[in-house]
């Protein structure tokens, strides 16, 4: 009877939880928010799948921490020093889930994950921060910690980044009619 006791306490929990406590699913949206940008770029290209949160450190598939993933060279570490003044913005990542899936109740993506990124014209260099468990971003990273000491530091952005932020960026800022 205790057994099936925590099978009924499990169900209630699971189901009485916000579906965006509990998706993992793939990254269907990216906001991106910055001084340089009179309104948020918001992307939901199916492209935007290529930067799942639940990828990259910290996460592990079938027992092994996966070296490669999200947004950030990995194998590049912690960057100690990195120029001020850069072209600064806040990158909001939004999973999403079909109808159906396994405790997904509505198609609305959630806000999963949320980061800065600077970007460094003159070196062509993106910088990624992770939020630390002290930044006031780092409530919406709760269900998500990469680990190793990234959380609260810069790192290098991937060039597969790169390629597809920056030229939505360039485009959004030309066609901005204030600057």
């Amino acid at each position: 009877m205790k057994g099936a006791s925590s099978v009924a306490f499990s169900l209630l929990i699971v189901s009485i939880m916000p579906a965006s406590l509990s998706a993992k699913g793939p990254t269907v949206k990216i906001v991106i928010k910055g001084a340089a940008l009179t309104t948020p770029l918001e992307i939901t290209d199916s492209k935007v799948g290529a930067f799942g949160v639940w990828e990259g450190l910290g996460v592990f598939k079938n027992r092994v921490e996966q070296t490669e993933g999200f947004i950030i060279d990995w194998s590049k570490g912690i960057v100690a020093d990195r120029p001020i003044g850069l072209q600064h913005y806040e990158v909001s990542f939004y999973s999403g889930c079909q109808i159906g899936e396994y405790n997904c109740r509505t198609s609305e993506p959630s806000l999963t994950y949320v980061v800065f990124y600077d970007y460094d014209p003159s070196m062509e260099q993106g910088y990624i921060y992770l939020p630390g468990k002290a930044d006031e971003l780092s409530k919406f990273n709760t269900r998500m910690w990469h680990g190793h000491g990234f959380e609260g530091n810069w790192s290098c952005a991937t060039k597969a980044w790169e390629s597809f932020v920056r030229p939505l960026i360039a485009k959004a800022r030309a066609t901005d009619p204030s600057r």
